[in-house]
This record gives structure tokens, sequence and C-alpha cells, in this order.
């Protein structure tokens, strides 16, 4: 986002001006690519898909630090929404100047996703038999080596220290009695991530010299977002949130928008409150509400994208246009926690610049190296690695991302034709 004076240099020199817009489109062109090209090959969730970002947009590409990707996963653990989505449109933000580079991110990673469900959703097809059991069982091994790459990398950086590596084992043990106890796992997340950022700020009091603060603060999380732009999106969240179900109670938007906005984590999160406003509200039948859940299990990209399949089917059974159905109902689920995240980015700036906050953003990123940790082994380990061969296959893939640096779409392309050839011997 260009400051004032930047604009009036533009102005004022047409060389200049024009440079920049050309630099500003070939970024935005990039965050397109990038994010299309992530929504072809992002398979296994949003802990996957965290790990998927890391690898090509953190580690391969320096869009950003360890330490902002960090502070971005836990600021948008703690936002309603689909967790990996707005990690993306935040990535794209950064790469690209605004709203605008988000705005790009998130078609590109949401729209091959969406688009495939929707002929699914037409034609009425469905993923099944031993072939396609096949390929996505190998999709799942290969989440696992995504999320343990992204996991090891992360650790090494954001837990240097026994106080931080024992915060992180801290949250993963959190998160285990939580997940013995409670159903709400997102919530319990977002607890943990809470109470690093409390112990973090006492026992991670360690820097020397106000230069190294700086230098922190220059690595940290920046979204280039104005003040103005952030006050009309929260009003904008609360009055949609707030109004919809005064005037259009029931409605597709009505019903996918308080879904996204009353839900913490991914599309997993979200399926009991999307199956009690559709389902038993009888607005589409129960075997076409799990049959598209399971085929989004399939897809790459956001399993939010599920609102698709949801809302073409609804709007057939109501005698109206699929296309149009599955248009709002993905746009709906989406858009608040679009809103939030914009929302609260220049409130989140300025809490990162007053003192005692990045020792306290130290133990919350170390925490999210412990929640990404109990995700690899509950579901990603505990639904994926089901036998030794399993586990070679697991192993050789991680090994093929960290000791060769195999691009992830072509580990992909490669787990799913050695998935589709053990589904069918």
């Amino acid at each position: 986002m260009s400051h004032p004076d930047e604009t009036a240099k533009r102005e004022r020199d047409p060389a200049t001006s024009d440079a920049a817009l050309a630099s500003d489109k070939a970024r935005r062109s990039e965050v397109l690519r990038t994010f299309l090209t992530l929504g072809l090959t992002s398979f296994g969730g949003p802990i996957a898909h965290l790990g998927y970002f890391h690898d090509e947009l953190v580690r391969r590409r320096g869009w950003l630090s360890d330490k902002a990707y960090a502070e971005l996963v836990a600021l948008c653990q703690f936002l309603p929404g689909p967790a990996s989505s707005q990690v993306g449109f935040a990535l794209g933000m950064v790469r690209g100047g605004g709203v605008m580079g988000g705005i790009l991110a998130w078609i590109g990673f949401t729209l091959p996703s969406a688009l495939a469900l929707l002929v699914l959703a037409l034609v009425a097809g469905s993923l099944e038999g031993p072939l396609a059991s096949g390929v996505i069982h190998g999709l799942k091994l290969v989440a696992v080596a995504v999320v343990a790459q992204a996991i090891w990398g992360m650790a090494r950086k954001l837990c240097p220290d026994l106080r931080r590596t024992c915060l992180a084992l801290l949250a993963m043990l959190g998160l285990a009695l939580a997940q013995s106890a409670w159903t709400q796992v997102a919530w319990a997340q977002v607890g943990v991530i809470a109470m690093g950022a409390v112990l973090g700020s006492l026992l991670c009091r360690d820097d020397k010299a106000a230069s190294v603060r700086q230098q922190a603060q220059a690595a940290g999380l920046s979204l280039p977002v104005s003040t103005r732009l952030a006050r009309y999106c929260l009003v904008a969240f609360f009055v949609l949130l707030i109004g919809l179900p005064l005037v259009a109670s029931g409605s597709l938007v009505d019903i996918f928008y308080r879904a996204g906005a009353l839900v913490f984590g991914g599309g997993h999160v979200v399926l009991p409150l999307l199956e009690a406003s559709t389902v038993e509200t009888g607005q589409i039948a129960a075997d076409t509400f799990l049959t598209g859940y399971g085929t989004a299990q399939a897809m790459p990209g956001p399993l939010f994208t599920f609102a698709a399949w949801l809302g073409a089917g609804m709007a057939q059974v109501g005698g109206g246009s699929a296309l149009f159905g599955a248009v709002i109902a993905l746009l709906s689920i989406f858009l608040p926690g679009i809103l939030l995240l914009i929302g609260v980015a220049p409130l989140w700036g300025r809490l990162r610049a007053r003192a005692g906050a990045h020792a306290a953003l130290a133990g919350a990123n170390a925490t999210v190296v412990g929640v990404l940790g109990m995700a690899l082994y509950d579901p990603l380990w505990t639904t994926s690695v089901l036998s030794r061969t399993d586990l070679v296959i697991a192993l050789a893939a991680f090994i093929a991302l960290t000791r060769f640096s195999l691009a992830p779409w072509k580990l992909v392309l490669g787990m799913v034709i050695l998935g589709a050839v053990r589904g069918v011997i």
C-alpha cells in the first residue's frame, strides 16, 4: 500500500509511477499464479495447507520471515473462519501490496476446488471404489510429510531454547488432554496459544539491547491495511452478523455467513453447524450432504469450498440456479473471516510494537509449533499412517522434501500415481 508521499512522488515523476505500477502488477500476477498452483496441489486440510504455505512462500520464495509467519498463524487461529484461507489472504496482501493482493490469493487458492465441487454437484458425481480410495490415501500421506517438514523448520527457529521448547510441548500436552475431554478442539487451540502468550510474557523477556528489539520488530508481521478500511470491515462484520438473521433468516447468505463467523478452525469444525442449518431444516438431503463432504476431502485447497456443493444443491432443491447458489454460499462463508482479518490487522501491528509484546509473541510462536505438532499426530497421522508400508512411504516423502528439496506438487503427483496403484492391486 502506497503512502501519500510516495503517491505524490509518482504524480511528479511519470517514469517512477509507470515503473511502480508495473512492479505492483507483476507482484499481483505472481500472487495469483502462485496461489493458483497451491490451490491445485494443496491437499490434506488446513494444517497441511499451512505446511505448503511455509514451504513455498516462506522457505522457497522468502515472502516473509519464519517469525512473521508464526505470528500470522497465531493471529488467524484466534479469529473465526478458515484459518488456512485467512493465512493465504494475508500472505497475498503482504506480497501484493494490500487487499487486492489478498483477493487474488483467495481466488487462486479457492477457485480450483470450488469449480470441481460445483461440477460434481451438477452431475451428482462422487469418488467411490478402490482406485479413488487409494488416491485419497496417497494424498493424506503427502499431507503428513508436508506438515512434518513445516514443523521441523519452524521448531528450529521458533523454539531455539529450553523455555520455548517446553512451551511447545506444554501446548501439545494441553491439546491432548482437551481432545480426550472436549470436542471443541479449535477453542482449545485458541486457549493454548493464549496461554503461550501469557507464559511467554513472563519467561521470554531476554532481549539484551534495543537494537535486538528493533530487529525483531522489523522482521515481524506487517499487513498493509489502512485504519479506515479496517474500521469499515469491522463494522460490516458485525452489521451482517446481527442484521442477516433479522432480515434474511434461513437464506443462503444468512446460513453460510453465520457458519463462517461463529466457528473457529477448518471445515471439519464447521460441519456440525452446517448440518444443523441445512440437513435438519430440510434444505438438503442427508445423503447429498455426506456425499459432498466426502468428495470435498479429496479436493485440494480449503475444505470450506464444501459450501459450493451445498449452495448448488440447496439452490436446485429450491428450483433456483445451482451456479448462483454455489457462488452465494461460497462468498458468504469466507466473507466474515476476511472482514475480521482486515479489521484487526492495524491493531495487531500496534500491539506488536508495544514494550513486552515480543516476549508474549515469542511464547505464542512456540505454542503454534506445539499446535501444529499435535495436529500432525491427530488427525493427520492417526488417519493416514495405517500400516508399516504407510510409515515407510511417509518417511520417504519427508526425506524427499527436506533432504532433496523436492517441490510439493511433484510429490503430490507421484503419490497420486502410487496411491492409484496401491488401490487397484
